[in-house]
């Protein structure tokens, strides 16, 4: 049996930019409006990955997170979202991916929220860990920003021409009453330079994009305008996306894409295919579910999208990751039926999404948490390719596929929906 843990929280004194707090090579980190959570440096506490099993793999790392945090003794005198005991997470988006599940627990962790800062530092009571350890008041310092670097992107397995085939293929499975609605995406490839400071990726995105979760964990990169669930003392809100459009060059073109999402009955339809999807998964963990007042226009510096936001009441103790499992893969990455747009999902893209379009997020020991979906996002090999060589990366975009759908368009969305992760690797 592994040892348990030591979790000391308090006030720090933090004027720098949260992420120079991060690992250069390795950044996690959990950001939006300046608020938010990093891990200071490379050191983890613990490290749990799990792959293809019988089990699914979320009930693995809820088993795995139990017995951490049912073991730690946590001192927790600031008392705020991402204090405590917290572990970042990322979650493949199907079960069958050859990718890892990842849940880990820094040993330092710095936070902001509200105007107040913390600094969480982790220990193991079998090297000597207490309450009175000396380490427990070692101060970290920033890094310095390594140079600025730029990667390069190609096509990837799904070429345009290819995607706009499936979008056709998905549009002839529609029109036969196979499925309602499937999500379709395509990637890019490419590399970041040797020794390149993915910190750079992170702070562009969280600063380009400051309404979006910023996310960094285990070399997923992205930046996501959609809450897949939060928890905070037994309420649950989640803001659900779908039906996009592609902000127009002036005030009079942006108002016009605005008020032509807002009608657009193809939009429409897909957006209330997802929303209908959180709800009937929240229900059995939840009472007073509200979904009024949407869909509204969201806008950010690129897209607008139809939003919904949801809150509710926990019912049950379930946690973030309980609900994030329970919710995923919802209609706004997956399709309607669920089950039948994974296998569509499967059969229409040449490539394995591995974390692309799965919850990413961080869980607490009272089971708190936020949770997003890895939309906007790369995946940078941090800890496979050669040390002297280029860092291998894959981005990924994808569009919801519904009667009505145009492949030229739905591709033009992929492309709009790859430009914040393609301007911040410039």
């Amino acid at each position: 049996m592994s040892a348990g843990l030591v979790v000391q929280t308090r006030e720090f004194d933090l004027a720098d930019d949260l992420v120079a707090y991060a690992d250069p090579s390795d950044p996690r980190a959990w950001l939006r409006r300046g608020d938010g959570i990093v891990a200071v440096g490379s050191e983890t506490a613990r490290v749990v990955r799990v792959g293809a099993g019988d089990d699914p793999r979320t009930a693995r790392l809820t088993r795995a997170w139990d017995r951490i945090r049912s073991s730690a003794r946590i001192d927790d005198a600031v008392r705020l979202p991402g204090t405590g005991l917290v572990a970042f997470a990322a979650l493949v988006f199907d079960e069958t991916s050859a990718a890892d599940s990842v849940l880990v627990v820094p040993r330092t962790v710095i936070g902001r929220h509200g105007g107040r800062t913390w600094i969480t530092r982790i220990l193991d009571d079998s090297d000597g860990g207490s309450a009175d350890d000396p380490r427990l008041d070692a101060v970290p310092q920033p890094a310095t920003f390594g140079p600025h670097w730029a990667g390069t992107l190609g096509p990837g397995a799904q070429t345009a021409q290819g995607y706009q085939a499936s979008v056709r293929r998905a549009l002839d499975a529609i029109a036969d009453g196979r499925y309602d609605k499937v999500v379709l995406a395509r990637d890019l490839v490419g590399t970041a330079p040797t020794g390149s400071d993915l910190r750079r990726l992170v702070r562009a995105l969280s600063t380009e994009y400051p309404d979006t979760w910023t996310y960094a964990v285990d070399g997923l990169i992205g930046a996501c305008p959609e809450t897949l669930v939060t928890v905070q003392d037994g309420v649950v809100t989640a803001r659900v996306l779908a039906g996009t459009t592609p902000r127009g060059a002036d005030a009079p073109t942006d108002a016009r894409a605005a008020a032509d999402l807002a009608d657009s009955p193809k939009d429409n339809d897909e957006h209330g295919f997802a929303v209908r999807s959180v709800i009937a998964s929240l229900a059995p963990h939840t009472t007073a579910l509200d979904a009024e007042g949407g869909p509204f226009i969201l806008e950010l510096p690129n897209l607008f999208h139809l939003a919904t936001d949801v809150r509710a009441r926990l019912s049950d103790g379930a946690s973030a990751l309980d609900l994030a499992a329970a919710l995923h893969p919802t209609a706004a990455v997956a399709g309607t039926p669920t089950d039948v747009a994974i296998a569509a999902i499967r059969e229409l893209e040449p490539f394995d999404r591995g974390r692309y379009a799965g919850p990413v997020g961080w869980i607490d020991a009272d089971g708190n948490g936020e949770w997003s979906i890895a939309l906007r996002c790369a995946q940078f090999d941090v800890t496979g390719s050669d040390p002297g060589a280029p860092i291998p990366l894959t981005a990924y975009a994808g569009a919801g596929i519904v009667a009505g759908s145009d492949p030229e368009s739905e591709l033009l969305e992929t492309r709009v929906k790859f430009r914040p992760i393609v301007d911040a690797l410039a």
